[in-house]
């Protein structure tokens, strides 16, 4: 099958901008160790290895850079540089700051912009030491997820399920801001107990029309993944978002730690439906960034 849509990747040039946890050596992350990516990841290497496996668009994802609107400015620059392969993306903002509108008025002065994230959750051990979660008990982050709204941007969500409900309750308050959830919500425990309390908890968000999944990032949490280890999330993020409200994504170069290109796409398409396969990696992402492709 070709033209599908990769709806989660990063690039990142070291040399280009600035980004602090690509620069720490010997720091382990909650997705394992980084040293094997800690080097520049360009559009050509990711286009080698997306583009065999049918893939001619895709959504990039803003990844820890020191300042967000230098590394918008950098992605800005490698589309320009690209026009024959089609990208958008998706920039770090904090929602909580007091010149809130002014900032997301200079990001929407780049033409790839469709969207900002703001990480509420990564792991429970580095959410605990980064303090991330506090998002959620500041009245600026709801004020922010409706400005980033009315400026017509979307919200790429990424949190772990023990935050799914609160965060619903909050999302319910901004229902013009198109909500991405990443990563299908990081279920990091993989036992039947724990993949249970995560789908019973996604439902607070899939009950919510203005929210969208991405099938991304599975590897993360299950570095000796398989077809089968993820089939219950896809099934569960199928069922509860259903294909229109569901796209796929790579998390390249992070996933490339535990996985090729190829096998990713393969396990993809044997899990999913074939009557949902042109929604899942084609039309849903096409219409939630505003590709403006056929």
């Amino acid at each position: 099958m070709t033209g599908w849509i990769d709806a989660h990747h990063h690039l990142w040039d070291l040399a280009a901008v600035r980004y602090p946890w690509l620069m720490a050596r010997g720091v382990e992350r909650f997705f394992g160790d980084p040293t094997p990516i800690q080097r520049n990841y360009l559009l050509r290497e990711f286009r080698s290895e997306a583009a065999p496996c049918g893939i001619y668009a895709s959504i990039h994802i803003q990844v820890g850079a020191e300042n967000g609107l230098d590394e918008a400015r950098w992605v800005q620059t490698v589309a320009d540089a690209n026009p024959d392969w089609p990208m958008a993306q998706v920039v770090f903002c904090d929602l909580t700051s007091a010149d809130l509108s002014a900032q997301l008025d200079r990001f929407q002065d780049i033409p790839t912009v469709r969207g900002v994230r703001q990480i509420v959750g990564r792991a429970p051990g580095e959410d605990a030491q980064t303090g991330t979660n506090s998002l959620l008990d500041d009245p600026r982050f709801l004020a922010g997820l409706q400005e980033a709204g009315r400026h017509g941007l979307s919200f790429d969500l990424q949190l772990i399920p023990e935050l799914m409900e609160k965060t619903a309750r909050i999302l319910a308050q901004a229902p013009d801001t198109r909500i991405a959830l990443c990563h299908a919500g990081s279920p990091h425990d993989r036992s039947p107990a724990g993949l249970n309390y995560w789908a019973q908890r996604l439902r607070a968000l899939s009950d919510l029309p203005h929210v969208s999944c991405k099938l991304s990032g599975l590897g993360m949490f299950d570095h000796n993944w398989t077809p089968d280890s993820i089939r219950p999330i896809v099934e569960d993020c199928l069922e509860q978002f259903g294909p229109e409200r569901v796209m796929s994504g790579s998390n390249f170069p992070v996933d490339k730690l535990y996985g090729n290109y190829a096998s990713l796409v393969q396990a993809y398409r044997d899990l999913i439906p074939a009557e949902a396969q042109s929604a899942v990696f084609r039309e849903t992402a096409a219409r939630f960034y505003d590709l403006g492709m056929p």
